[in-house]
Formats: C-alpha cells, structure tokens, sequence
C-alpha cells in the first residue's frame, strides 16, 4: 500500500512574537530608516525600507535591505522553533515583516537576473505560505 501524504504530519505553524515598539513607530508612521535603526531586529521596518526602494526604483538597495530584513526574520523565526521548514501564515502579522522581505527580495532578485534566488524566495514563499507565490 502507498501514500500519498506525509505520514507525520507537518510542524506546527511558526507564529513569531511582535516588536510592539518598532510595530508602534511604523504604525505612527515613524521613518522606517528610524525605526530600523532604533530597532534592527524588526524585519517590518526593513521591509517597509526594501518596499520604498523599490518602488523608488533602487532596485539594489531594495535587494540589500530586503537580505537585511530575510536574515533577521530568519533568526527570529529559529529562536523560535523554526526548523527550516513548516508553515509561516501570512496571517499572523508578526509573520509578514519576514514575508515582505522574502517577497521584495524574489522581486529584486529577479530584476537584477539572478535567477537561482529569485527562485529559492519564491519557493520560501510556497513552503511558508502556499497563498504567497505564484
């Protein structure tokens, strides 16, 4: 007999915590760069920086502070049990900070042709979220 399923199922859902001071400034509309440096660790801030760049057609800096915003999403997401895999819902809004930098880094990615990390995001974004990626 075969299955077609995992049989052990998946992790549960990496939910990570909020920044409620970074997530206050960006609310009130506080300077990313601000809030980016008051708070590093907050992959919102470097989102809304990677977002506003490229939009602004800094397509490099976008790609920089979107790798910025992946790699501290990334060790939040590990400290808090994340094991490289499992589901990281659009959902729960601490989850989107990683998920937009994850999103304007595949864009970036691939406005500058390289190919293999546009791909690579996208497939994050599948893994993390089916609902995020083409």
């Amino acid at each position: 007999m075969t299955h077609s399923h995992n049989l052990l199922g998946e992790p549960p859902a990496t939910l990570l915590p909020g920044i409620p001071a970074a997530d206050a400034a960006l609310a009130a509309g506080t300077d990313p760069a601000e809030v980016a440096a008051a708070t590093p660790t907050s992959s919102a801030a470097w989102a809304a920086l990677a977002e506003a760049a490229l939009a602004g057609g800094r397509t490099i800096e976008a790609y920089a502070y979107a790798r910025t915003g992946y790699h501290r999403g990334l060790d939040a997401l590990r400290r808090n049990g994340w094991k490289g895999y499992g589901p990281v819902p659009w959902s729960h809004e601490p989850n989107r900070g990683f998920l937009r930098c994850v999103t304007v880094l595949a864009q970036a990615a691939q406005a500058i042709g390289e190919v293999d990390e546009q791909q690579r995001c996208t497939q994050l974004l599948r893994d993390c979220d089916p609902t995020l990626a083409p």
